[in-house]
């Protein structure tokens, strides 16, 4: 195939269009504020950059679940630390209760508020935050606990509980415990231990209705025990939030470093995208002009 176009003029539109080229780039650069659109513009940046992308995504959804499982702990721990003061008062009306100026009367009016005080420890048990049941394990939309019609501690279930957070790291941890593990600790038979909150209270309420001396001081006993261990499970909630809050700062740390990794990589240079854009129109705007003053005529012109 034999072309229309001289060879000068092959070579004045190839230049021409190298510079088009060049502002249709900066252009396009400056409008999207990205130098990479797809492979084409930099094939070796472009894996880099999917995956400093895909790891920003990730550390996203990392940060989304760490915040939501310290709003979890957060409720956790405000509901125990009520439950901690609960126990002290209780503590407080066993003393009082054991005191030798107390009679059946007062022993009968502290039972009806240490009545009181199991039925704000069981609504504690079933707790809630972002419609979820914070001590509920794996089963999380409905609650363990309640009080049965005669004001009687009743189970409702027993979660498993393997709820844990993942860390930017790639560390998982628990974050949780179930109202049974920490109000109804049992033995492996199913028994209450000396630790349990909710026995704790009954037994109390129990020896005070009763007017039983004997029992007041078992149940004090109990209640000082539970009371003790109430406060190591708010311990545990307090060590949870320390280090989802740490969690959070690292991940942070990790987004504000790949984001800068991949602005480096993507981001477009608009002040040289600019600069480069007006060479670019001046170039075409002197190619084309001096094009149009080159002598048009053929040897045919000079022959005639």
């Amino acid at each position: 195939m034999i072309s229309n176009l001289n060879g000068n003029a092959q070579l004045f539109l190839a230049g021409l269009d190298r510079v088009q080229r060049t502002a249709t780039r900066a252009e396009r650069e400056m409008s999207s504020g990205s130098k990479v659109m797809g492979v084409e513009d930099d094939p070796e940046d472009l894996p880099v950059i999917l995956q400093l992308s895909a790891g920003l995504d990730l550390n996203t959804q990392i940060q989304t679940n760490l915040g939501n499982a310290r709003t979890m702990a957060t409720a956790a721990d405000d509901a125990l630390q009520t439950g901690v003061n609960l126990m002290d008062r209780a503590n407080t009306l066993a003393e009082e209760a054991l005191n030798t100026l107390s009679t059946a009367a007062s022993r009968q009016s502290s039972a009806s508020e240490v009545a009181g005080l199991l039925q704000q420890m069981v609504t504690l048990s079933r707790t809630q935050a972002g419609g979820r049941y914070v001590f509920s394990g794996d089963s999380d939309t409905a609650p363990s606990y309640q009080l049965d019609s005669s004001g009687a501690v009743q189970r409702l279930m027993s979660p498993t509980n393997t709820v844990q957070i993942t860390d930017i790291t790639g560390v998982s941890f628990g974050v949780t415990r179930t109202a049974q593990q920490i109000f109804d600790a049992r033995d492996a038979n199913d028994n209450p231990t000396a630790d349990n909150v909710f026995t704790a209270l009954s037994s109390l309420q129990t020896a005070l209705a009763n007017n039983d001396t004997a029992g007041i001081q078992a149940a004090a006993t109990a209640v000082s025990q539970a009371g003790d261990y109430l406060n190591s499970q708010l311990s545990f909630y307090g060590a949870i939030e320390n280090r989802i809050d740490n969690s959070l700062d690292l991940a942070q740390k990790f987004q504000t470093r790949d984001q800068t990794a991949l602005s480096g990589k993507k981001d477009a240079d608009i002040a040289a995208d600019a600069v480069l854009l007006t060479q670019s129109q001046i170039g075409q705007q002197a190619a084309l002009s001096a094009q149009a003053n080159q002598p048009q005529k053929s040897l045919f012109d000079f022959l005639a």
